[in-house]
């Protein structure tokens, strides 16, 4: 009979990359021997844990120092002089009598939009006006305005439209176009430009006629001679670029012409 063999000694485990070797979990006392059942009963281990030494020992906890919650004032004054007794901190029961407001960030408002303009509406198209006092005029778009309107002008002496601010839907952008060339709008010519003053009415007094005293009489809109020779400059400017058309003379009649439907037509089949 050959003599045993020697059991081969196990190898320490190789430590990691990192240099740390991670400590082994030993295996506790009162383990699960399987479908729930421990080593060791629950009075066993009360005898093992020595918890009978602590049955009824109570360790007294040692008294925080009491924080004030009140703080005596001195009222001074004449026919006072006397203490008034004041919480450092309120009750539970306050209420305040205004909420607090809290700052919470909002939207951009309407003036930092971005304005999208129609790809069809360029400085130099002519355009037709779909709504207002001058509907169905066609005018000659000048520029777009930083509020998203578009500035358009007859010219004046065609069609008596003057510099007009509009908005982009109560327009059709036609495929007739004008080229202005290196022409720009003056600064002065924004949105605060084309404000109207809103002054009251005058109330007039008529005491020898029957009709109300207090009749109001509305001031009559004069343009100003500002106004008048900056019209006067855009106007100049796209009746040069008319000018300068081989069709000249189509276009100022076509600019000169009103814009209307006969019957049997409709919008959506024409091509402007």
């Amino acid at each position: 009979m050959a003599p045993p063999q020697p059991k081969a000694v196990a190898k320490p485990a190789a430590a990691p990359a990192g240099g740390v070797q991670k400590a082994k979990l030993g295996k506790p006392r009162n383990y699960d021997l399987g479908n729930g059942v421990v080593r060791f009963s629950k009075t066993k281990m009360f005898h093992k844990k020595a918890k009978y030494k602590f049955v009824g020992k109570k360790n007294p906890k040692a008294e925080k120092a009491k924080k004030p919650t009140v703080v005596v004032k001195q009222i001074g004054g004449e026919k006072n002089g006397g203490t008034r007794t004041v919480l450092l901190r309120r009750r539970r029961s306050f209420y305040p009598t205004q909420d607090k407001i809290t700052p919470r960030p909002h939207h951009k408002t309407f003036s930092k939009h971005v304005r999208r303009i129609r790809p069809n509406l360029t400085p130099g198209t002519v355009c037709i006006l779909l709504a207002g006092r001058h509907a169905g005029k066609r005018v000659v778009l000048v520029g777009v305005l930083p509020s998203g309107l578009l500035l358009v002008t007859g010219p004046f002496v065609f069609n008596s439209c003057p510099l007009r601010r509009v908005p982009q839907r109560y327009v059709i952008g036609t495929s007739t176009s004008v080229d202005l060339g290196d022409f720009q709008l003056p600064a002065h010519l924004d949105d605060g430009y084309f404000k109207k003053n809103k002054k009251s009415a005058k109330r007039t007094v008529k005491r020898k006629t029957g009709e109300d005293i207090f009749a109001t009489k509305k001031e009559k809109y004069v343009p100003s001679e500002q106004r008048k020779a900056d019209q006067k400059l855009v106007d100049e400017a796209v009746i040069k670029a008319i000018g300068k058309r081989a069709d000249k003379k189509t276009l100022r009649g076509y600019l000169k012409a009103a814009f209307g439907l006969r019957s049997s037509q409709f919008p959506h089949r024409l091509r402007f």
